[in-house]
This record gives C-alpha cells, sequence and structure tokens, in this order.
C-alpha cells in the first residue's frame, strides 16, 4: 500500500495538486522559501539568545531590521510564484475566487 502524500510534500516535490479552487497549484519555488524560512527561523533564535544575553539593544534592532528584510524578500518569492503559477491558472479558467483571495491575502499582507 502505497502513502499518500501531505500537502506539504506534494508541494516540496512541485506534484501539481488540488487546493479546492477548479485549479491545481503547482510552485516552483518551494524549495528555496522553505530554504529561507530555515535561515529565517535560526537568525530568530540568534536574535532571541542576544536579548536572553542581554545584548545591546541597537544590535537588536538592526538584527531584527535584517529579519524583517529577510521576511518581505520570502514574501515576494511567495507572491510571485502564486501569480506565475496559480493565478496564470485561476484567470485560465475563470477562477474569480481564487483572485479575490489573493486580493485579501495581499490586504493582510500590507
Amino acid at each position: 500500500m502505497e502513502k499518500e502524500l501531505t500537502h506539504d510534500e506534494m508541494h516540496e516535490q512541485d506534484i501539481s495538486h488540488d487546493h479546492g479552487h477548479s485549479h491545481t497549484h503547482t510552485h516552483k519555488e518551494t524549495k528555496a522559501v522553505l530554504n529561507r524560512m530555515s535561515k529565517i527561523i535560526g537568525h530568530m533564535e540568534a536574535v532571541k539568545t542576544m536579548v536572553e544575553n542581554g545584548r545591546d539593544c541597537s544590535e537588536v534592532l538592526i538584527q531584527l531590521a535584517a529579519v524583517k528584510s529577510a521576511i518581505s524578500s520570502v514574501s515576494r518569492v511567495i507572491l510571485k510564484d502564486h501569480i506565475d503559477h496559480c493565478i496564470i491558472d485561476a484567470v485560465r479558467e475563470n477562477d474569480t475566487e481564487s483572485i479575490e483571495e489573493l486580493k485579501r491575502a495581499i490586504d493582510k499582507f500590507l
């Protein structure tokens, strides 16, 4: 009996799959996004350690600015990948629900 892949595993392996919309999702940047997120998490752990060790507030703020920049960068990658692969399919299939979901997500993100 073959094990069914989880949603995350499908993304990691760039496997097209259904998200409950009329189109499937294929993401090309999943591995890069996950790598960047791992680095961001590591960076945040280092900043937490800085705070625990009583490091200078200015140094902590500079590191938090770097984390914020990294989060913005990975967010752009996710958005571009979503537009390139999901929204293009949604437009082709007249899937207005997916387009509206993206608009709501962008509103929350900004």
